[in-house]
């Protein structure tokens, strides 16, 4: 399949539902509902808003299969998630090609990730299964002129299900699938008064990973967690109200080193015969087989909490809202396989904690004399964060060395690299931001209307580096090599800019809206954090008399984005088709790199990213409803640039492929009255592409079918069966250099079929 061919698919199924709907013209199938949307801060018809929007509720999110954000393409074809061995570095969207890619301590996101209107600094905080949550919109293209904290790539936005005053609801989503894996979600909201409601939810999940050990036959990449939400909503009056949300998560587990070998590199042989002399059994190198070996056991802990204050008050027509939030982020790995085998040579441990706070303050006002809608805000947010890795030689470090450096003519013995602890590093960063923010609409009448928006922008990053500890050995094995100890230091950048947002609407007429935007989306430079952020031994003065540190900061990325849209409604309602051309031009595009054991960041001068978005959803009857969506990005491109790496100048982006898809039939018909038979089936495509920023290895196309099939009752109970990976597709997510290795690289696989029941009951 190829964006050809999906074109085609989506031009024969319009032709083919305009002569089913012609011929039956008659039978009473009723068209689609209104989908309510707040990407303008306003709640507003989709259709009505000149952004390229996927909105799913909690029951599509439940269909779709979307626990979390890890599947979150099932939604659109346009967004995608990485993430690799620990949530905070490398949790990666992206959004038309376009995104944060690479493995990097300090990095924000290109995609901007809300919850409850509080920005969250990394895209591991919707890695968490999903708690009570009650929509989620996926907005593509810089968002900086309505939202708090400015995006280059685009906005993920999820709302918590509110409290009701009116009456109690309660929620019960049960799931159980193979990999010994159980979802158990439960919620219930409770009027106290005509003024105060609460509202209550749990969560708890575990599954074995999807890796076997060969030696011990466990399996790894276990995960379990659990997590608690809880809100209070006051309306004090028509006009003022007051909901304050609590949430903790935790989880906990062997994740996540374990990986496949992918690209065989020379000293694999020495790695197979020390893992062999440490007692282990060696892999299957058949990638379907999921089989790893480590040398530790490994432990994982994530802890996440906070508390967020909503408050709006109306004034007329008009309306303040204010967001505070305070929340607290932290994740540790304990005794990791940094070298990813049964060999025993390099053991990690990492803490990551972020204390974050922010506060959003939004006007909506609406000025009748000229037809406008307006907001205007205020956004300042300071977060502070406290990093640590402790490094270890295994027992057979000595030996790898030995073995290894006599290629090179290097006696046996002549450095060290003996059992225990050789550094111990500490980590410093602070981010504050502070924007003002318009944004207006203006109807001119006769269908057109004009919006535009002004954002300023002030971000302060520091960062530092220092050493607790550093083997003293002269002859230690990395001071030999001239990788570290590298330089402490301590920096900072301070960032200023302008964007915004100019664009025309127009409404043809009832069914059809063009809109035509441009957009400057501005993210923030800043400070790389890493122990060769400042160089390595070759740029320490404390060891190199006169040596230079480099500097370790990284320039701001910019975005100038054009998009061209239509979005139209036909055959009686029954028809949806929204079609989007966009072109970006790129500066100083920020690219992470983990390359061996160092962590880079790059400024790409120029690139180019543009492309074609369409979404089709038809009604073909009153049982069934066909989505056909795709992304179709003919040029994702860094242009040639001398000043980075050779295998990311002049090439495509990572993650980028030219054509992704979905094609989704629904079902949903009644049996009796009673009963109804609902299902979901769906195929998604995703085209050849570049899966490693440290190389130009490429992963082939993909095509996946995930199905769902149950009966619902009338009281709101549904009991189904579902399978994701139907034929067992097995391909790479995301490739990386193994550390020590050169030449060598693993992959993290994607999840293989995976299948269970689930039971959902609302009331």
């Amino acid at each position: 399949m190829n964006a050809r061919l999906w074109l085609c698919a989506s031009i024969c199924a319009i032709a083919t539902t305009s002569s089913a709907f012609a011929q039956d013209a008659d039978t009473g199938s009723e068209g689609f509902e209104d989908i309510i949307v707040t990407a303008q801060r306003r709640s507003q018809d989709l259709r009505d808003v000149p952004i390229s929007i996927t909105a799913a509720n909690a029951e599509a999110l439940a269909n779709a299969r979307v626990d979390n954000v890890s599947n979150i393409q099932a939604i659109s074809p346009s967004i995608s998630f990485r993430v690799t061995n620990i949530a905070t570095s490398s949790a990666n969207l992206i959004i038309r090609g376009l995104g944060t890619t690479g493995i990097s301590r300090s990095f924000e996101g290109s995609v901007g990730v809300f919850i409850d209107g509080v920005y969250r600094t990394r895209a591991a905080a919707a890695l968490q299964n999903f708690l009570d949550i009650d929509n989620l919109q996926v907005l593509r293209g810089p968002q900086g002129t309505l939202f708090g904290k400015n995006t280059t790539a685009g906005a993920l936005l999820l709302q918590s299900a509110a409290p009701s005053v009116l009456e109690p609801r309660g929620l019960l989503d049960v799931t159980f699938g193979n990999y010994n894996s159980a979802i158990v979600r439960a919620a219930g909201s409770l009027p106290v008064t005509d003024k105060v409601a609460i509202r209550l939810a749990g969560m708890g999940s575990f599954q074995d990973g999807f890796y076997t050990d060969s030696t011990t036959g466990r399996s790894l990449n276990n995960n379990f967690s659990y997590a608690v939400k809880g809100q209070l909503l006051f309306e004090a009056s028509d006009a003022v109200s007051l909901r304050l949300i609590g949430d903790y998560s935790r989880s906990e587990g062997n994740c996540c080193y374990a990986t496949s070998d992918y690209i065989n590199g020379p000293t694999q042989p020495l790695i197979n015969a020390l893992a062999q002399g440490n007692g282990r059994t060696l892999p299957s190198t058949r990638l379907q087989d999921f089989e790893q070996t480590l040398s530790t056991d490994g432990d994982q802990f994530t802890e996440d909490y906070g508390g967020t204050l909503l408050v709006d008050i109306g004034f007329g027509d008009d309306m303040l809202k204010s967001v505070t939030a305070l929340r607290q982020f932290s994740l540790s790995q304990a005794d990791m396989d940094a070298d990813f085998s049964g060999a025993d040579i390099l053991i990690i441990g990492e803490s990551f904690s972020s204390r974050f706070f922010s506060q959003e303050l939004t006007y909506n006002g609406r000025i009748s004399a000229i037809k406008a809608d307006y907001v205007l805000g205020l956004f300042f947010s300071d977060e502070k964060i406290d990093m640590g890795r402790v490094l270890d030689w295994g027992t057979q470090a000595q030996p790898y060395w030995d073995v290894l450096l006599a290629a090179q003519g290097v006696p046996p013995g002549s450095v060290s690299a003996a059992a225990g602890v050789f550094a111990n590093e500490r980590m410093r960063a602070t981010a504050k931001s502070y924007a003002g923010f318009a944004h207006t609409d203006i109807d001119l009448g006769g269908g057109f209307s004009l919006l535009g928006g002004l954002r300023y922008s002030v971000e302060k990053k520091t960062g530092a580096f220092a050493y607790n500890y550093f083997d003293p050995a002269p002859n230690a094995v990395f001071l030999a090599l001239g990788v570290s100890p590298g330089p402490d230091y301590s920096d900072e950048r301070t960032d200023k800019a302008f964007s915004g947002t100019i664009g025309a609407q127009y409404r043809l007429n009832d069914d059809v809206m063009l809109y035509a935007t441009y957009n400057r989306g501005f993210k923030a430079g800043g400070v790389n954090v890493d122990a060769n952020g400042a160089g390595t031994v070759a740029n320490n003065p404390e060891i190199v008399p006169g040596a230079v540190p480099l500097d370790p900061t990284y320039k701001p990325e910019t975005v100038n984005a054009f998009e061209v849209g239509a979005k139209a409604e036909y055959w009686g309602g029954r028809a949806r088709s929204n079609i989007s051309f966009f072109y970006y031009d790129i500066n100083n595009i920020q690219v992470a790199q983990f390359v061996g054991l160092r962590f880079t960041v790059l400024n790409g001068e120029a690139a180019k990213d543009y492309g074609v978005e369409l979404e089709n959803m038809f009604k073909l009857n009153d049982a069934l409803i066909l989505n056909l969506d795709g992304t179709w990005i003919p040029e994702a491109k860094i242009n040639e640039d001398a000043g980075i790496d050779p295998v990311l100048s002049d090439t495509r982006f990572r993650f980028a492929p030219k054509f992704q898809g979905n094609a989704t039939l629904s079902l949903d018909t009644p049996l009796n009255d009673a009963l109804n038979l609902v299902g979901r089936f769906q195929y998604q495509y995703s085209g050849p592409q570049y899966i490693s920023t440290a190389s130009l290895t490429r992963r082939n196309a993909v095509g996946l079918v995930n199905a769902n099939l149950g009966l619902r009752l009338n009281s709101g109970v549904t009991a189904e069966a579902w399978v994701q990976n139907l034929f067992n597709e097995t391909y790479p997510s995301q490739l990386f250099e193994t550390p020590l290795q050169s030449g060598d690289q693993n992959a993290y696989l994607a999840p293989p079929r995976t299948f269970g029941v689930r039971f959902r009951a609302s009331f």
